[in-house]
């Protein structure tokens, strides 16, 4: 069954470290359907120096931020091996089945949901967990540059607790931890047992 990934856009401070995170997700989607939810990264960032500046409508911040995801999702698609670009779960869903790592670029699916807020308190953090129970996934895994339980968004628990998947919180910065996880089922990590209990620490 299909895993989502959210690639944390602040991997992309470490220019090796994610080509090296890309390198693995596009081996690894040789041998498991991936569905990679790009983070906001710089772009989103940008994003929310600007509605700070002009307290922007929620409506307008919210679609900027969804479009900085699809502008990181275009940038993974570049540095994943074999990877290609998807706007849509069944285009999705053909690239896996061509053993290709699928980047989906939300914002056309995230802009037309009725049950993800126009806010701040929705990023992309809840997109994937929204994404993997629109897809059927067997699991999201959050892949961030600090992996600690209190960074995930206010909607997170919402979301996850709507798409009944497992999750995990990993380090992108190590992705053997990745490929442990897809190949085995469990690695070091946080593992989001139930969103009404919170974060489950399995190891550090």
């Amino acid at each position: 069954m299909t895993t989502v990934l959210k690639v944390g856009g602040a991997l992309g401070r470490d220019g090796d470290g994610l080509r090296a995170l890309c390198t693995a997700i596009g081996e690894a989607a040789a041998r498991h359907p991936l569905l990679v939810v790009p983070g906001g990264g710089r772009f989103a960032d940008a994003v929310r120096d600007e509605d700070e500046r002009f307290g922007l409508a929620a409506t307008t911040h919210h679609r900027m931020a969804m479009l900085a995801m699809d502008q990181f999702g275009l940038m993974l698609a570049d540095l994943v091996p074999g990877a290609g670009v998807c706007e849509d779960l069944e285009s999705a869903a053909a690239l896996m089945r061509d053993h290709r790592a699928a980047i989906l670029l939300p914002s056309k699916l995230a802009l037309a949901a009725a049950d993800l807020p126009a806010s701040w308190d929705v990023t992309s953090d809840s997109i994937a967990a929204w994404v993997a129970g629109r897809a059927r996934a067997r699991r999201v895994v959050l892949l961030k540059a600090n992996p600690g339980a209190t960074g995930v968004d206010a909607h997170f628990a919402t979301a996850l607790g709507a798409a009944r998947v497992e999750a995990w919180i990993i380090g992108g910065d190590d992705p053997a931890r990745l490929v442990e996880l897809l190949d085995t089922g469990a690695t070091a990590g946080i593992r989001v047992s139930a969103p009404r209990s919170g974060l489950a620490p399995l190891s550090q």
